[in-house]
């Protein structure tokens, strides 16, 4: 290895076998870093709770990488008991729920979860992950600590070294932490909310950097008292798309969406839009098929009845990341619902790049001045509709369905999307860290 390689550690709950959204960030700029002078050092539970394995993503990570494990304690198995699940039943996130009436049990688990398991349940993790890394930081020195949230018990490991060995520390929120879209649904006390924001500040006050994946979401950080904050979204990982096996065209005429659905993502109008467009034209109503890939609130399912669409909707749970490419790229157009919470600006779902890496089409329905409708116009890589603009998707359907060719034509031509390309995103990752280091 070069002696004037750089090193940067990544603390991360997230990392294969795990899958899932939130292992793609970190996995992506560890595959590029040495690409561009930094070498990473990954620290990751040894036995997480993961909501998801994803063995296909094993291939990304460099034979060659440091990834040092220690053993986590989560309460998941007492809440596991306290709800009726199995021992081996995974976990969803964001609130995503297959009952329509959460139990008794339920809402007592989300009261602990919000009060009792601050800043969440990766807590018991801290103290001994603090201990762990100060040693082991003397031993193996490393000029940079990035911390990445959620979990945002990950920051507050960060934290601690920050203030006990002085080392440059980076924090980067995937996602907010108390204004993240479920926050109000913690059922928190005014002591708990309190001890929340309290902690929230203390990283955006003592983190050298903090990196947003979102503009929106970056002015947040900055009126919450944030300094230095860096705009670096998620991308595409272009050797995710190399070698797809695409089949022939058919008949079909496929809207495809993949990721979790929760509640907030559920929208009426979409599923009245595609009930009117099959009722009105009995071509479409023929050839159109809706795929759903991904764990799904209750709600979806009560909408399929509502509308009468069990024989025009697919349901695929949980795939590997690699087949999830690979069937996106049979469909036709790429369904994008946003949630309908407050704090929407700053949501840009990670999936977004990979739509614009497969060039189909995009349905987006959300906040149509948001950063994901920001992407999407620059782009030019589909259309916008806010959250009450049934008729207008309706329209937009049918001409997709009737000018099928046209529609692949014009989102298959040249459109700037390599700005969001993992290589390019690790690049800057790179130039960050460089700002804030001199090597000898």
């Amino acid at each position: 290895m070069d002696a004037n390689i750089k090193k940067v550690l990544i603390i991360t709950y997230y990392w294969p076998p795990s899958g899932g959204a939130g292992v793609q960030r970190w996995l992506k700029f560890s595959k590029y870093l040495r690409d561009f002078g930094w070498e990473p050092v990954i620290f990751t539970p040894e036995n997480p709770e993961a909501g998801f394995n994803d063995p296909s993503l094993i291939k990304d990570v460099r034979e060659d990488i440091t990834v040092v494990k220690t053993k986590i304690w989560e309460p998941f198995t007492l809440y596991k008991k306290l709800t009726g699940r199995k021992k081996s039943d995974s976990l969803g996130a964001g609130f995503l729920s297959e009952k329509q009436t959460p139990s008794s049990a339920e809402k007592l688990s989300t009261w602990v979860r919000g009060n009792l398991f601050i800043p969440d349940a990766r807590r018991f993790w801290i103290k001994p992950s603090i201990r762990f890394l100060k040693k082991y930081l003397k031993e193996h020195p490393v000029d940079i600590i990035v911390s990445t949230g959620p979990p945002h018990s990950m920051h507050m490991i960060a934290l601690e070294l920050k203030k006990s060995l002085g080392i440059s520390w980076i924090a980067d929120f995937r996602d907010p932490w108390t204004d993240i879209d479920f926050y109000d649904k913690l059922k928190l006390t005014k002591w708990a909310d309190k001890r929340h924001h309290a902690l929230e500040r203390s990283v955006f006050k003592n983190a050298d950097k903090v990196v947003s994946v979102s503009w929106s979401w970056a002015h947040d950080y900055e009126q919450k008292g944030a300094k230095d904050v860096e705009i670096i979204t998620n991308g595409y990982d272009p050797d995710d798309f190399h070698n797809i096996i695409v089949s022939e065209e058919t008949d079909n005429f496929t809207i495809c969406q993949f990721g979790s659905v929760n509640k907030d993502r559920n929208h009426d109008i979409f599923w009245r839009a595609i009930s009117e467009v099959i009722d009105e034209d009995e071509e479409v109503g023929k050839k159109l098929k809706v795929l759903f890939i991904g764990s799904l609130d209750f709600s979806v399912s009560d909408s399929i009845s509502k509308y009468k669409l069990d024989s025009v909707v697919e349901k695929v749970g949980y795939l590997s990341h690699s087949k999830v490419i690979e069937l996106a790229c049979q469909t036709d157009i790429l369904y994008l619902p946003l949630n309908n919470t407050r704090n929407i600006s700053g949501i840009i779902p990670g999936k977004i790049f990979e739509y614009l890496a497969l060039k189909k089409p995009i349905l987006c329905i959300g906040n149509i001045n948001g950063d994901s409708a920001r992407i999407i116009n620059e782009t030019k890589s589909g259309v916008v509709f806010d959250f009450e603009n049934g008729s207008e998707i309706k329209k937009w359907i049918f001409n997709a369905f009737y000018k099928k060719k046209v529609l692949k034509n014009l989102y298959n031509s040249s459109y700037n999307v390599e700005k969001y390309s993992r290589i390019t995103l690790t690049e800057q990752m790179a130039s960050l860290f460089n700002s804030m280091v001199t090597k000898d």
